[in-house]
């Protein structure tokens, strides 16, 4: 055995700290020593655990009838008191990044606070229109899935639902500009559920992906009502655009438009930022699309070739 005690155990486990050490000076990106704190990834997927018990009362903590006006006023204020400093935090960390001397700036401390207030009211303020919104969602999975017994299993238990409801709560803040947090919710979500939707994609009303695993939605997609994908699904970059130092050029549209009541079988690939799948369009299993479909279109694949078939769907 052993001996921790042992002089040349305790100069080994020095030269291996002095290694690492050192590595924080050559590999400045992956590290944040820093007296501003990054928001507390625990504290952002409790808070997302809490808004699940405002938006589906119920169904994953116990509530009664005669204590739910308490129960939520309760997880409303936990909410507040809690994301307005995570919220705050990643304002500081912004500015931190602009500003080194950032610690020294009360100015610029009160207003990452207020900050932080602003955008949480804001946010839970867009509750209720949050639960109208979710409650479409939670039709349409029941309606598009006809192994569904209730809405109350697929609320309870479907992973879309876990996948849109975080959306829609990131995709609020994302539309804010707070930094680093939506993100943080969008990559929980990925993780728990295998759907990875960006906080900066645009859904509509009534979406519903069936089964789920593998589905990739790219921040600058567009998808409009009543819209139903399955798995392994992806909305992506056909390829990015670099400028003359050959860096990627962001903040442009790069992933597909897909509008009102469209169907996308399994494994899917459409990409592009001009990709538009018209309206009333159903995109059969394992297509690679690159260039727009016009409405009530229908598009498989041939069976030897691999080649691309579109027809008109008839009225």
């Amino acid at each position: 055995m052993i001996n921790k005690d042992d002089i040349h155990i305790k100069q080994k486990i020095t030269n291996i700290v002095n290694d690492i050490f050192a590595t924080y000076k050559e590999n400045r990106e992956i590290n944040h020593i820093s007296k501003n704190p990054l928001p507390s990834k625990d504290n952002i997927i409790d808070i997302l655990k809490d808004f699940f018990d405002i938006i589906y009362p119920g169904f994953f903590s116990n509530i009664h009838i005669n204590n739910i006006e308490y129960y939520i006023g309760n997880k409303v204020s936990k909410i507040y008191d809690i994301l307005s400093s995570e919220i705050a935090k990643s304002y500081r960390y912004e500015m931190f990044l602009k500003n080194p001397n950032v610690d020294s700036c009360e100015k610029c401390l009160a207003l990452c606070i207020n900050n932080g207030i602003e955008a949480t009211l804001f946010l839970l303020e867009r509750i209720a229109e949050l639960r109208r919104k979710l409650a479409l969602d939670v039709a349409a999975a029941f309606s598009g899935d006809p192994s569904a017994n209730s809405t109350t299993e697929v609320t309870f238990s479907y992973p879309t639902i876990q996948a849109i409801t975080i959306y829609r709560i990131a995709n609020i803040l994302y539309n804010q500009r707070i930094p680093l947090i939506p993100r943080m919710m969008s990559e929980y979500a990925h993780a728990i559920t295998g759907i990875d939707i960006h906080p900066g994609a645009k859904i509509g009303k009534s979406f519903f992906i069936d089964h789920g695993t593998g589905v990739v939605i790219g921040e600058t997609a567009s998808i409009g009502n009543n819209v139903r994908m399955y798995q392994g699904v992806t909305l992506g970059a056909f390829k990015f655009p670099k400028d003359e130092h050959g860096n990627v050029i962001r903040n442009q549209k790069r992933h597909p438009t897909i509008e009102d009541n469209v169907i996308i079988y399994a494994g899917s690939t459409i990409l592009g930022g001009f990709t538009v799948i018209g309206h009333d369009s159903i995109i059969g299993g394992n297509v690679w699309i690159t260039k727009s479909v016009e409405p009530y279109s229908k598009v498989t694949v041939a069976d030897l070739d691999n080649s691309v078939i579109i027809k008109t769907i008839e009225s």
